[in-house]
Order: structure tokens, then sequence, then C-alpha cells
């Protein structure tokens, strides 16, 4: 549960991160400018800096163009390799960089609940051994997170590498709840849940929706990306109407989701047994629907202000990790369980 948490402040210090445009703040991985302290003055660096990490990063693409070409992206591939701005010399900035180095030290100690969780697992080896499978899991994932966020810093915030990196911490959360749902103890109940089949069916529907809206949502943040890029990052109010129809997409698919999320709490209140369990996630994730459009109303009419942005995406998570509770719950094979609510608290 605590490396949930902190998985969860990770995603929003990240989206912090990128709103500030701190994420290059340290041009390469794991040093910040080849220190493990980062500096705090353009003096402690060479005068080649800027020169030196940029062939740093123009060799570890080259191996990473490799891979993908070996995975039979050559599209891609041809993208690392040959797109300019990847290489776009890293001015040191030390409010950027201490940014991004807090952000890497977050990283860090995530990685060390991590692996603490996964030796706390070995205990349970033989009375429950999904628990060690998907620590395991989770710590394999980690290793690999922390490579690909190596690879974003060196392809200079490629949008598409953005994207996967995100992704890969929205995977991190599900394995995480999980491990919290497997690991939790709950009391029985002597009544069954009513509409099981509909309330599955929707709930999974719903989980699916919301994935969609994130992938809709990233597509808009590459368009905005390269709307800003575009600008010089000047005209802030202008970025919106130059994402073309991801975000007119984005938006109107919200309804969709909420007219789901009602048919949910439709049900749920027409069961007598589930007011104090289900219903109360439900309504929880309604209400941070709420939350999300206004938020996104705050971006399309102010002009994406930054503190926006890392709000919009962390909701969005906190979203998806309440629903996939919920599909955990009333998919769960022991008959007539009650469950708390004080995770979606």
């Amino acid at each position: 549960m605590v490396t949930l948490v902190a998985v969860y402040l990770l995603i929003l210090v990240g989206g912090i991160v990128r709103s500030t445009g701190a994420g290059m703040g340290c041009p390469d991985w794991p040093k910040c400018f080849g220190m493990w302290i980062p500096p705090t003055e353009e003096s402690q660096l060479a005068e080649s800096y800027k020169q030196d990490f940029v062939e740093y990063r123009k060799h570890k693409n080259i191996r990473f163009a490799a891979y993908l070409d070996a995975l039979g992206f050559r599209e891609k591939a041809e993208q690392v390799r040959n797109d300019e701005t990847i290489l776009v010399e890293t001015e040191f900035n030390v409010t950027k960089t201490w940014t991004e180095y807090v952000n890497r030290l977050i990283g860090v100690i995530i990685g060390m609940l991590i692996i603490v969780n996964f030796i706390a697992s070995w205990t349970y080896f033989n009375r429950n051994r999904s628990l060690f499978t998907w620590s395991l899991a989770l710590l394999i994932l980690v290793i690999f997170q922390g490579w690909i966020g190596s690879v974003v810093v060196s392809t200079n915030l490629l949008p598409w590498m953005v994207t996967v990196h995100m992704l890969l911490a929205i995977l991190m959360v599900a394995i995480l709840i999980f491990l919290v749902f497997k690991a939790g103890k709950y009391q029985g109940s002597d009544g069954q849940i009513s509409y099981r089949k509909a309330l599955n069916a929707l709930m999974m529907v719903s989980g699916i929706l919301i994935i969609i809206q994130i992938l809709l949502g990233t597509q808009v943040r590459e368009a905005v990306d390269a709307a800003a890029m575009a600008l010089q990052y000047q005209d802030r109010d202008a970025w919106i109407g130059m994402t073309g129809t991801s975000f007119p997409v984005h938006r109107s698919f919200s309804i969709l989701l909420v007219l789901t999320q009602l048919s949910i709490l439709y049900l749920l209140y027409k069961s007598d047994r589930l007011k104090s369990g289900l219903t109360n996630y439900t309504g929880i994730i309604l209400g941070i629907m709420v939350v999300e459009a206004i938020f996104g109303v705050i971006m399309s009419y102010f002009g994406i202000p930054p503190f926006a942005q890392p709000l919009h995406l962390w909701f969005a998570i906190i979203l998806f990790g309440l629903q996939f509770m919920t599909i955990l719950i009333i998919n769960s094979k022991e008959p007539g369980l009650k469950y708390k609510t004080q995770i979606a608290v």
C-alpha cells in the first residue's frame, strides 16, 4: 500500500516535471550532468558540457534504434536516427535540474520499496503463490521502466516515448492494486452481489473506456507538445486550437464515460447489500470524473496553465485505479465479501 501511494506520488511529480519543461533538466541517466548530486551553477560544468552530452545521447540512441529495428519498428527506429530535434543541446537551468533530480530520487525510493515488497513476498511462496509471482513481475517491470526512463532522456522527451513511459507506470499501478487486493483482509457477508453479471459487464466496459480516454489524452498531449514547440513555448492560448481533432474527440468521449458510470451507480443503488461498499467506490469515481472535466475546461479556456496538466493526468490514473479495484471486487471468487473502502479514501 505504501508503494502504491508512492507510485501515485511519482506520477504526480513526473507530471509536474513535464508541465514545467524540466524533463531534460538532467541530460544523462542515471547521473545528472555526470554527477550523483547535480551542480548548482553552470561554472561547475566543463565548457564543452553541451556537446559532450549530445554525443552521449547520440550513441545511446543508436543502440536504441537497433533494438527497435530488431523488434520490427523500423519507422520509429528511423525517427530516432534522423530527428534532429532529439539532439538539441541542453542548456543548464538549476531549477529544472533539481526538479528532475527530485523526480529521480523519488523513483529510487520506489525502486527500493518494490525490492522490499518482493523480498517480503517470499514468505507467501507456498501459501499464496500469486503474491510472489506478481511481486516478481513488478520488480522486473520497474527495472525495465528505469531503462525506458533513460531512453526518454536520451531521445529528448520524444512524445511517443513519454507515452510508453506513462503506460508502463499505469501497468505498475494495476499490479500494485492487485497485490493490495490479494493481500488485504476482508470480512465475510451473508449476502450475494445482486446484478453481478450486468455490473461486471458495465465495470469492464468502463475500465476499457477509461484506458481509451487516457490514450486519447496522450494524443492531445503529443499534439500540444508539437504546438508548443512550433510556437517556441509562447502564446499558450493558441496551443489547444492547434491540436486538430484530437482534443474535441477526447472531450466528447468523456460524456460516454460519465453515462457508463451513472449506469453502474444506478444498478448499485438497486441492490440492498452494496450501499456501503461498491457504491462508495463508484460515487468517488463519478466525482473524480467531474473533477477531470473541470480541469479539462480550465486547460481549454485558460491557456493550459502548468498546474492543470499534471493534476489532470494524476486524477485520470486515480480513476483507472479505482475502477480496476471495483472490477477485482466484483469478480472475486469468494462469495459474499463485504469490502472496506479505506483504499478509495
